[in-house]
């Protein structure tokens, strides 16, 4: 990968005359956005610090967050303004600094992906019930097994659960505050990174999905898409340490006998 000097290229006092005037203009232009974004720092400290950004995250093995990049880079490195920077340099080649999950990392550019598809991993294809759950837990979490069923008009499989949950898209996340303390479910950063998504309400909206065609026929004006969060609800609980989900039998009342008060 080619080290981010572009944007930091001085113009020397002693630049060939052959240079054409476009290059010149291209790195004057390049001074003066790295000038804007950090005023007070000095042009080789700049440079110094996009280099580390970029190493940091060329070799990471999964993507990292502000906080884990500052652990790496020296203290007075700005790492917003370095990430901006760095997200500008990347913008048009074929390799773009992305934000997913919260997180920083390079992916391939998205009008580039069919050069990759010889080497793509045939995948398994998810049925239909799982497509559907996946997409009730996305967009209505926190989620029950039985509001999901609910919604869907159908009993689910618990094995269709059980290969969310081993695929790792859908996690166990809280409990609801109602007899019986069933499980929420919700999306996972695991989820969240496979489409590209930075956080859960980045999903599509209604014109979203009824442009990419996914919502046909006539739409009642009272539909609505929700708007699902990362937060706990107000009647959720998160999961203690060592809960594995196990259902809570909830005790039916003792019956009175012939001769109790009433």
């Amino acid at each position: 990968m080619t080290p981010v000097q572009v944007h930091a290229m001085k113009l020397d006092s002693d630049q060939s005359s052959s240079d054409e005037a476009g290059d010149g203009a291209q790195h004057e232009v390049q001074e003066a956005n790295v000038t804007r974004l950090f005023p007070d720092d000095p042009i080789p400290q700049v440079v110094a610090h996009l280099r580390m950004l970029e190493a940091v995250l060329f070799a990471a093995a999964e993507p990292l967050d502000e906080a884990s990049i500052a652990e790496r880079l020296p203290p007075d490195a700005n790492i917003p303004k370095l990430i901006e920077e760095l997200t500008e340099v990347y913008s048009k080649r074929g390799v773009n600094l992305v934000k997913v999950a919260g997180r920083w990392t390079f992916r391939t550019a998205p009008d580039l992906a069919f050069l990759l598809q010889k080497n793509a991993v045939e995948q398994k294809r998810m049925s239909r019930a799982g497509m559907e759950t996946l997409a009730i837990v996305a967009y209505h979490q926190p989620v029950t097994r039985a509001e999901i069923e609910e919604i869907r008009g159908v009993t689910i499989n618990k094995g269709t659960l059980d290969i969310l949950l081993d695929v790792g898209w859908i996690k166990m996340r809280g409990r609801r505050r109602v007899p019986g303390r069933p499980v929420t479910y919700g999306t996972s950063d695991a989820f969240l990174m496979h489409f590209g998504l930075d956080k859960v309400s980045d999903l599509p909206g209604l014109e979203e999905l009824r442009a990419a065609g996914l919502m046909e026929g006539r739409i009642p004006a009272s539909f609505s898409v929700p708007s699902p969060s990362d937060s706990l609800a107000m009647d959720e609980d998160p999961l203690e340490a060592g809960d594995t989900g196990e259902v809570f039998e909830v005790e039916a009342p003792e019956p009175k006998g012939e001769n109790s008060a009433e």
